[in-house]
């Protein structure tokens, strides 16, 4: 374990060359350390161009020095931030200028301290997790950090930002509030049942209860919409040989990404693209043709490719399972769609939807109507449309929505359907003639600790190691 009251140091910036890039230093008790480092005074909250020397007194880089006394800093600590230019190596100068400044000894005594003791280098989403640990953010807010950054559409971005600023933070806590009001008459009954409180009729239980279970409602809604921003639909084109999977992709990512070619077989691998629609991410697979391993024209690297297939098919959102239109009546075709339907029903999770699509409108001019069915042209983009609609509501994204909507994890829906589940338990005993208060204050207290996961109140260390862990370092 690290010593969390150790300062720590990291380039905040990302890997590579830039115009700016950022050290960071954020610990207790900076002040002397800074003051030998740059060689002068610096004003708090203001930017100070100075030449940062070696130990030779030569001039490393100029530097934007600028210095946050705690509590004023944003992991809450004393945190002095060095911009230069954005070179990797002389930032990597910077940090061991910067640690050895650390070790030198503050006087000619003997066993003199260090200037800074301990200083090492942070953790990856240390600085952030300081940030929680100070009370300067939840840990819904400090997950938002990661995913501000992570974003892959505007709408992402700007659900985080609002996440960032507390909008989810405050729902929840709102939701916590009304509980552990809820949660204290019921406790108050149990204390001091000589009061002769009649806590069912009096305190409206049963009301607070629904209200609590409404606003939760709203609130799991708003959780999974962004849920989805977060992590996106992984979809894949399932289908036989030529029947239009690549030219699909390619059609949907608006480049050739794919091979295309009439030879039956030509996609031997998987090929990916990360898309949007709608400001939704959307990773959409293309995959090999499926076809029986026993076909007389598939190889040894067709049989790999089909395998992979299956791999990511088990592994989808949804699946795209598409047709050729145009030999919708070749009973061999038929009888190599019902074995893929069969496996698709035998094979992968019930709850994966599979959408039937059907290709090369343009082809077969009069087409079945189907209200299961799409029907759709790679090639001229007929139809296109109506299956990115589709998508979006397989996937639960409900339009119109995205302007309220907060960043969130699938740590916290889950965590919101257990709370849900504890206020369906509390709403069972309520409705009991003889309600056990015990049983009704045991559940109001699981969903209180649920809620409390999501903002960090209740999170154990090893939570918190995996949840800052996959922040970047200078985070």
């Amino acid at each position: 374990m690290h010593d969390r009251a150790a300062p720590v140091i990291a380039i905040a910036t990302a890997p590579g060359r830039g115009a700016v890039g950022i050290v960071r230093i954020s610990g207790p008790a900076l002040g002397p350390w800074v003051q030998r480092l740059c060689a002068r005074t610096l004003q708090p909250r203001e930017a100070t161009l100075l030449p940062l020397k070696d130990a030779q007194g030569q001039a490393i880089d100029q530097v934007l020095a600028l210095y946050f006394p705690a509590p004023h800093s944003y992991t809450g600590e004393d945190v002095l931030e060095l911009q230069a230019h954005g070179g990797p190596i002389v930032l990597q100068l910077l940090v061991a200028r910067c640690l050895a400044v650390a070790q030198e000894k503050t006087s000619d005594h003997l066993a003199a301290p260090e200037c800074l003791p301990g200083l090492r280098l942070a953790r990856a989403g240390e600085f952030t997790e300081r940030a929680f640990l100070n009370q300067k953010l939840d840990l819904a807010q400090a997950e938002a950090v990661a995913d501000l950054i992570d974003a892959s559409t505007a709408l992402a971005a700007r659900s985080a930002s609002r996440s960032l600023a507390g909008a989810f933070s405050e729902k929840i806590h709102g939701l916590r509030d009304a509980l552990i009001d809820l949660r204290m008459l019921v406790e108050a009954t149990l204390d001091f049942p000589e009061e002769d409180i009649d806590f069912l009729e009096k305190a409206d239980a049963r009301g607070q209860l629904d209200r609590l279970q409404t606003r939760l409602h709203e609130i799991q809604q708003r959780t999974r919409q962004g849920a989805l921003l977060r992590e996106g639909i992984r979809v894949v084109i399932a289908g036989q040989p030529n029947a239009g999977k690549s030219s699909l992709l390619n059609a949907l990512a608006g480049a050739e990404l794919a091979i295309v070619t009439p030879i039956a077989g030509t996609t031997r691998d998987v090929v990916s693209q990360a898309l949007q629609i709608d400001g939704v991410p959307l990773h959409v697979v293309d995959t090999a043709g499926l076809r029986p391993l026993e076909h007389p024209q598939v190889d040894e690297v067709e049989k790999i490719g089909i395998a992979r297939a299956w791999d990511q098919i088990r592994q989808a959102d949804a699946v795209v399972f598409l047709h050729d239109l145009t030999r919708a009546h070749d009973v061999a075709y038929q009888e190599g769609d019902a074995r893929i339907a069969a496996a698709l029903s035998e094979d992968i999770d019930p709850a994966i939807p599979v959408l039937q699509v059907w290709n090369k409108a343009d082809a077969v001019p009069q087409q079945p109507s189907s209200s299961e069915a799409l029907y759709l042209s790679a090639k001229t983009g007929e139809g296109l449309a109506a299956l990115r609609a589709r998508l979006l509501s397989l996937a639960g994204w409900q339009a119109g929505t995205g302007d309220g909507v907060f960043m969130a994890r699938e740590r916290h829906v889950q965590a919101l359907l257990r709370v849900a589940e504890a206020l369906a338990q509390a709403h069972q005993i309520l409705n009991h003639s003889d309600a056990a208060l015990d049983l009704l204050a045991e559940e109001l207290r699981q969903a209180q600790n649920a809620l409390g996961e999501i903002t960090g109140e209740f999170s154990a260390d090893e939570l918190l190691g995996v949840i800052f862990s996959r922040f970047c370092i200078g985070k």
